[in-house]
C-alpha cells in the first residue's frame, strides 16, 4: 500500500503544479491588456532578451549554418545533389535550426537571469513588499517580461537566419568549392516567405514560453539561496522541454495546412 500511496502523492503533486501553473499562466495574459502598461519595462526587458543574446545566439547560428552545409553536402554528393545544398540549408535554418536554436540559448541564458531575479525578489519578501504597496507583481514584473520576449525573439530569430544562412554559405564557398554568385542565387530562388514566417511563429511562442517558465519558478520559489538555484534549474529544464515539444506541435500543426 506504501507504494501506492506515494504513486498517488506523486499523481496529486503533478495536478497540483499544472493547476498552478494555469493559473499563473492565466493571470498573466489577463494582466497584459490591462492597464497600467510599463513601458519603461517593457524596453529594458527587450534590451537584456534581445540585445544582450544577440552575441551569443548569432555565433551559434553561424556555425551551424556551417555544420549543415558540410553535413548536407556530404550526403548530396553521393547522388549527385550538390546543387540542392543552398536551399535545404535555407529551408532547415528559417524553418526548424533557427528557431529552435535561438530559443535554447535564450533559455539557457536569458530564462536563468529571469527566475534568479525573481526568485530572489520573492525570498528576500520584495514580491510581498510589491503587493503591500498595491502595486500588482504580476503585472509589474511578469508582464513585461513576457510581453518583450514576444517581441524581441521574432526579431533575434530573423537576425540568426540571416547569420546561418551566410555561415552555409562560407562554409560551401570556403571549404566546398561553391561559387558565391551561383550559392546565392539558388539560395533566393530557393526562398519561400512561408518558411520564414512560420519560424517567426515559432519564435513568438517561444519567447511567451522561456519568459513565462522564468516568472513562474522564480515566482514560487522558496527555501533562501538554495530554492533561489533550484528555480533557476528547473526554469531552463523545463522552458528548453517546452520549446522542443512546442516545436514538434508547431510544426505538426504547419505542415498539415
Amino acid at each position: 500500500m506504501n507504494i501506492f500511496a506515494a504513486i498517488g502523492r506523486t499523481v496529486l503533486a503533478l495536478f497540483a503544479q499544472i493547476g498552478r501553473l494555469s493559473q499563473f499562466t492565466a493571470s498573466s495574459v489577463a494582466n497584459i491588456v490591462r492597464p497600467p502598461i510599463y513601458w519603461n519595462l517593457i524596453g529594458q526587458q527587450m534590451m537584456r532578451i534581445g540585445w544582450f543574446s544577440l552575441p551569443v545566439v548569432g555565433l551559434t547560428a553561424f556555425f551551424t549554418g556551417g555544420v549543415l552545409a558540410l553535413q548536407i553536402y556530404n550526403g548530396a554528393a553521393r547522388y549527385g545533389a550538390e546543387s540542392f545544398v543552398p536551399v535545404v540549408v535555407l529551408v532547415g535554418i528559417t524553418r526548424e535550426l533557427g528557431p529552435v536554436i535561438a530559443g535554447l540559448m535564450v533559455a539557457g541564458r536569458v530564462g536563468a537571469a529571469i527566475a534568479a531575479e525573481i526568485g530572489t525578489m520573492r525570498v528576500t519578501e520584495q514580491i510581498d513588499a510589491l503587493t503591500t504597496l498595491s502595486t500588482n507583481p504580476i503585472r509589474y514584473l511578469v508582464v513585461p517580461r513576457v510581453v518583450a520576449a514576444v517581441i524581441s525573439m521574432p526579431i533575434l530569430v530573423g537576425i540568426a537566419d540571416c547569420i546561418g544562412v551566410f555561415g552555409g554559405y562560407v562554409a560551401s564557398t570556403r571549404s566546398l568549392g561553391f561559387n558565391g554568385s551561383v550559392y546565392m542565387n539558388n539560395t533566393m530562388n530557393g526562398l519561400v516567405y512561408w518558411d520564414v514566417e512560420s519560424g517567426l511563429i515559432k519564435a513568438a511562442v517561444f519567447g511567451f514560453i522561456i519568459a513565462l517558465m522564468g516568472c513562474y519558478n522564480g515566482f514560487h520559489s522558496k527555501g533562501g539561496a538554495q530554492g533561489v538555484g533550484t528555480a533557476t534549474t528547473n526554469a531552463v529544464v523545463t522552458s528548453s522541454i517546452l520549446v522542443l515539444a512546442a516545436n514538434y506541435l508547431l510544426t505538426s500543426l504547419i505542415l498539415s495546412d
